[in-house]
């Protein structure tokens, strides 16, 4: 009877360990926090969630770490029950055998023809709802296709089923504004900081399929795959650029040992 199951009330963070650690943690639990909010559930405390996830992750040299919170338990019937308890869920995945090339020789993707809906009161927040992805990530089986990418209703380019899309234009690093949909990845938020030591400028905004068509490079993230290069998009070709091998390089600088693991 938890709603998380019958109605996806709820959010979910997926955070990279490695060495036993969870990699951005306090970004990652400031997005589950906001979500919480956006949604009227309480939100577990931070060192609550820390104190459960620790013996979770012990000895672990990479892994998946999935933290899932939900409104709890209640009966049949969209109204949330008064009083009900929050339900927390901590997940231990295997890392995924995504071939090293994805990050070096970079990715093929493709179009989807699945559309995001438009709904401001869910954007940028990584809720428990994924129909729309699951229903994109069928369109395909191809083994060279590592991701798909969607636009929303009036052909406005979104995100990828599972990562946040960027592209580079004369040294201007462009990514979807996520007001109407999508998720705002924590790496998304990431890359974006790392872009003004390239330097380049950061345009958040409304795209479309010309801006992809006229892009230099194209690129994706997410927290578990880094930045990923596209080299081809429905067969149409891009090159993997210089800039955003810059990124990765500065993606990779970044500290991952003592306590600048929590930041």
């Amino acid at each position: 009877m938890d709603r998380g199951l019958l109605y996806g009330d709820g959010v979910f963070e997926t955070l990279v360990v490695e060495d036993g650690r969870p990699r951005f943690w306090l970004r990652h639990i400031a997005r589950l926090h906001a979500g919480c909010a956006r949604l009227g559930i309480p939100h577990p405390e931070e060192n609550r969630l820390l104190e459960e996830s620790l013996p979770v992750i012990s000895g672990v040299d990479r892994g998946v770490l999935k933290i899932i919170v939900t409104r709890g338990g209640g009966g049949r019937g969209y109204q949330p029950a008064a009083g009900v308890s929050p339900t927390r869920i901590i997940q231990l995945h295997p890392w995924p055998d995504y071939p090293e090339t994805c990050r070096g020789s970079g990715v093929r993707v493709r179009l989807c023809r699945q559309r995001l809906a438009c709904n401001p009161a869910l954007a940028g927040i990584k809720h428990l709802n994924r129909l729309e992805q699951v229903i994109a990530r069928r369109e395909w089986n191809d083994p060279g296709i590592m991701e798909g990418l969607l636009l929303d209703g009036d052909d406005r380019l979104a995100e990828g089923t599972m990562s946040n899309l960027f592209l580079i234009r004369n040294r201007v690093l462009m990514t979807p504004g996520l007001v109407r949909c999508g998720v705002a990845g924590i790496l998304r938020t990431v890359v974006m900081e790392l872009a003004a030591r390239v330097p380049m400028q950061v345009q958040v905004k409304a795209l479309g399929l010309d801006d992809l068509w006229g892009a230099d490079e194209v690129f994706l993230t997410n927290s578990i795959i880094g930045i990923w290069p596209v080299i081809a998009v429905d067969g149409h070709p891009f090159r993997r650029g210089a800039l955003t091998q810059r990124l990765q390089e500065l993606l990779a600088e970044l500290p991952s040992d003592g306590e600048t693991w929590l930041n």
